[in-house]
């Protein structure tokens, strides 16, 4: 994924550089920046959800070591 960033950042640069005043060059960064904007709104919802996971997974092994203590002192 991230060679396939370097090389779609290397084409916008190139063509940036060659049609400064090209309508084609305006088009060209306006959708570059909509698919970044799509790909990082995706990433946040990736994350998110990761986050979700890993804040359940603590609380589970949270609440075992909990309950252990509890029985552990009530033997």
């Amino acid at each position: 994924m991230t060679e396939v960033l370097q090389r779609a950042l290397a084409r916008f640069r190139h063509r940036a550089d060659d049609d400064r005043g090209d309508t084609r060059a305006r088009i060209s960064a306006a959708e570059f920046r909509a698919v970044t904007e799509q790909r990082l709104r995706s990433l946040e919802r990736e994350v998110a959800d990761v986050k979700g996971r890993v804040n359940g997974l603590i609380f589970v092994v949270a609440g075992a070591v909990i309950t252990q203590v509890v029985l552990k002192l009530l033997q």
